[in-house]
């Protein structure tokens, strides 16, 4: 690592993120399952297949357009689980509170909390609490970890180590909306059409991906650093590339418009409400098909396909005729959107 203080762009999900775990976490904590590097680690233990992941969130603001900081934490999680595979069953949830947050405020991030453990199916079965002065954190920060039972048949989906040339690349709507609900609300921007977050627990659409295609290679849910940063670190060191047709991409016109106006590039915004697939060619319409007859997956594509072609690179085909290398993102785009 060269820097030698810690920037909001280590927060980023992009690379400076990933220069803090190889530089400083993995080498000071190495361990096989670490090693997996996956949304969730996979774990055997006394002849179980499990799940386990764990994930923070310091969300600014707490309240915004589609949801609060309380469902995200929850559906987060439940995500994290469901991309490896997994089906989410316990969540903890850890609290740590500004002194002066509303009591009123804490009660819907807590109910929303509930109402999205109970939609998902998961149970909060342990937690913990912590109060700090004011000024000493930003309202409320939560931590959720979770744990999932995982069929073997799919330990290698959150690795993707079975994709090959050939394969159709899918995703379950449009991009950027939880970034720039966040942006929106955070700016208290004046705009004609209110934009939602996508934040929503992913679980039920994914078991209904697994249930026609038994041959799924990849999935991981595109939050930080965007869908550029899921599909730069899929191709990182592999012997196939990526080629994603941008007019295939759904970018809602709102969307696009407040990207335009403050400058941001879609592919690299946040996303909680997504999730990116890679099935062979074979089984990319029945996916499809079965995608579009769930409420969170009625505007899903193919937007692309894994090739032998530039191995170790993603690229765009815009809709102009030309190409664009698609990277990871490098620094900060957006702080605290998750």
């Amino acid at each position: 690592m060269n820097d030698t203080k810690i920037l909001m762009g280590h927060g980023s999900g992009g690379m400076m993120t990933h220069e803090l775990i190889e530089g400083l976490f993995l080498r000071y904590f190495d361990n096989l399952w670490l090693r997996q590097q996956s949304d969730s680690v996979l774990l055997k233990l006394s002849g179980r297949n499990l799940a386990f992941t764990t994930d923070s969130f310091v969300v600014d603001p707490v309240f915004f357009p589609g949801g609060n900081i309380g469902k995200l934490a929850v559906a987060g999680t439940v995500n994290d689980l469901s991309v490896s595979g997994a089906v989410p069953r316990y969540l903890s949830v850890g609290f740590v509170l500004e002194e002066g947050l509303l009591l009123e405020h804490l009660e819907i991030i807590v109910k929303s909390m509930a109402q999205e453990a109970a939609k998902a199916g998961i149970f909060i079965v342990t937690g913990d609490t912590k109060v700090v002065e004011k000024g000493k954190c930003d309202k409320i920060f939560i931590n959720t970890s979770g744990v999932g039972e995982v069929k073997e048949e799919y330990f290698a989906i959150s690795s993707g180590e079975k994709i090959q040339p050939g394969d159709k690349i899918i995703i379950n709507g449009g991009i950027a909306e939880h970034g720039m609900a966040i942006m929106a609300a955070r700016n208290d921007l004046n705009i004609s059409t209110e934009i939602l977050s996508d934040c929503a627990s992913l679980n039920g659409l994914i078991k209904e991906i697994l249930k026609v295609s038994g041959n799924v290679r990849f999935m991981r849910d595109p939050t930080r650093g965007g869908l550029a940063t899921v599909l730069s670190e899929l191709v990182q060191k592999k012997p196939f590339g990526i080629r994603i047709d941008e007019k295939k991409l759904t970018v809602e016109d709102a969307v696009r418009g407040i990207c335009e106006m403050l400058g941001f590039d879609p592919l690299y915004v946040a996303n909680e409400g997504k999730v990116v697939i890679v099935v062979p060619a074979s089984d990319a319409a029945s996916v499809v098909e079965a995608m579009k007859k769930h409420p969170l997956g009625r505007k899903t594509a193919v937007i692309g396909e894994v090739t032998a072609e530039h191995p170790g690179k993603a690229w765009l085909e815009t809709s102009v005729g030309g190409k664009r290398m698609i990277e990871m993102l490098s620094g900060q785009q957006l702080p605290r959107i998750c």
